[in-house]
């Protein structure tokens, strides 16, 4: 990877990487695992927060929301900042913002004070997120990045995985203002190895900051990501939602014809002509899309029809999750990338991803022994392609400019995941409304409305279909997505070395 004059670096060693570079990974590491498990802990945490702070379930809503919504407006402004006035400066605030805003959320007295410590630990997940892929793409070379960002993204899966089962024990024995209290620790820890360890670096170029592209960026996709998330609540045709999603894509449509007008934009809209990049772009949001809206609906799957408690059901899902930890970390996904190339390890990855997909869809309907296969299926796949695609994102993006690529990385995740819970449980409502004639609005409503065993059958089995229908269309998608991104990496890597 070469290096802008411009851009300060840190130092290498005689094979191209930081002296320090596995020991920093695993530093930047603990602090990015310990915003992925705040959000799955929350999940287990709702019946206490419910019940000890006499919260709605509009307040819930926005607990868990608070935070993601505030994230993913900021991911491209965190990114276009880091790369200006340092990563290990802005990791550090992040870590400190981080660490302020659980102490808040632990001692919250109301939902209120709650959301909005939410919202503040946001700001700090921002930072963190794209900070941490930055200083990645920094401390290591070309030959021994690809395996460091599958160790990175391996983290975001064993959060997955772990916040479920931590966070039951811990609400077993403590309450609920544990489970952000535990952050602070960590989050010390973090901010004084990152002091120790971690080299600055940032883009040293004179131009004057974007504002102008920043205060769009955060508002568009605030208003973009505001509907996605409230869009399965109030209906997608609401006026809420949609008001909220034409003043985002208006304003982003703002922010596209602003940064290409000035000489120095926060993102530079050239990327969009980069075979590799837009392949990497299309991979990104398509196995975000089939992976966040499958386990959606599986969770929704083993509770409703299969009768498990929403702990049980939490864990149920961690194969998935686990297989991911466990390919990455013995090294066969970088492994491959490195021998077969990037686009046969995405067509490979994203393939396995819509088998696990249709696995689930055909022998998942009636017990979990079918789910568990498509789970571990999705988890290879998962394995393979989610790290290549992000090594390829950061590859096509020039060094000086590696935070407003991990912010596009995180951005398109976010809307991969926002659509993906969008478009499968609308194939999944409407196929349950075309087979059962019910006003309800969703399972357990129909059920209880139900005169009789037979018809309460007739719905489950009504709903089990619509669950397969949508794991179905998910698959198809991904498969598609995966090849329309494999052949345009193939095509950009032939035109590279022609």
């Amino acid at each position: 990877m070469t290096t802008s004059p411009q851009e300060q670096a840190p130092p290498q060693t005689a094979s191209g990487g930081h002296p320090q570079r596995w020991l920093i990974l695993g530093v930047i590491c603990l602090a990015q695992l310990t915003v992925l498990l705040d959000n799955t802990i929350l999940n287990v945490a709702i019946p206490s927060l419910t019940r000890e702070l006499d919260a709605t379930t509009a307040d819930v809503q926005w607990m868990m929301n608070a935070y993601a919504l505030v994230q993913s407006g900021l991911l491209l402004t965190a990114g276009n900042a880091a790369d200006r006035y340092g990563r290990k400066l802005l990791l550090m605030a992040g870590l400190v913002i981080f660490g302020v805003g659980s102490l808040a959320a632990g001692l919250s007295q109301s939902p209120a004070q709650l959301i909005a410590a939410r919202a503040g630990m946001g700001v700090g997940g921002a930072l963190l997120m794209t900070t941490i892929l930055a200083v990645v793409v920094q401390i290591f070379d070309d030959k021994e990045r690809v395996k460091a960002i599958a160790l990175w993204s391996t983290v975001s899966s064993l959060g997955f995985a772990a916040g479920p089962l931590i966070g039951g024990v811990m609400l077993n024995h403590f309450s609920w203002g544990a489970i952000f209290l535990i952050n602070i620790p960590v989050a010390v820890l973090g901010l004084v190895a990152v002091a120790a360890l971690v080299p600055e670096s940032k883009h040293t170029a004179g131009d004057r900051p974007d504002l102008v592209g920043a205060v769009l960026s955060t508002i568009g996709m605030t208003a973009c990501v505001y509907a996605i998330i409230t869009g399965p609540e109030h209906g997608w045709a609401s006026g809420q939602v949609l008001v909220s999603a034409l003043i985002g894509l208006a304003v982003l449509g703002l922010f596209v014809m602003w940064e290409l007008r000035i000489d120095n934009p926060m993102l530079d809209m050239h990327f969009f002509r980069n075979q590799k990049f837009v392949g990497a772009v299309a991979g990104t949001i398509l196995v975000a899309f089939g992976m966040t809206g499958s386990l959606f609906l599986l969770t929704q799957h083993l509770q409703f029809v299969l009768g498990y408690e929403p702990l049980d059901a939490g864990l149920r899902t961690a194969p998935l999750a686990l297989t991911v930890v466990a390919l990455n970390f013995t090294g066969i996904g970088a492994k491959l990338v490195l021998k077969a190339g990037t686009p046969a390890a995405i067509a490979l990855g994203m393939t396995l991803v819509s088998a696990g997909l249709a696995a689930i869809a055909l022998f998942g309907g009636h017990g979990y022994g079918g789910m568990l296969l498509g789970l571990i299926v999705m988890g290879a796949g998962v394995a393979l392609s989610m790290p290549a695609m992000a090594n390829a994102i950061m590859s096509a993006i020039p060094p000086e400019k590696a935070g407003v690529g991990a912010g596009i990385n995180g951005t398109l995740a976010e809307f991969g995941n926002g659509l993906g819970v969008a478009v499968l449980g609308a194939v999944l409502n409407s196929r349950f409304a075309s087979l059962v004639a019910v006003s309800a609005a969703s399972l357990p409503a129909a059920l209880a409305a139900a005169d009789s065993a037979e018809e309460k059958a007739r719905i489950s089995d009504a709903f089990a279909s619509g669950l397969e229908s949508s794991q179905l269309v998910g698959a198809v998608a991904v498969l598609l997505g995966g090849l329309v991104a494999a052949a345009l990496l193939r095509r950009a890597e032939r035109a590279e070395s022609a």
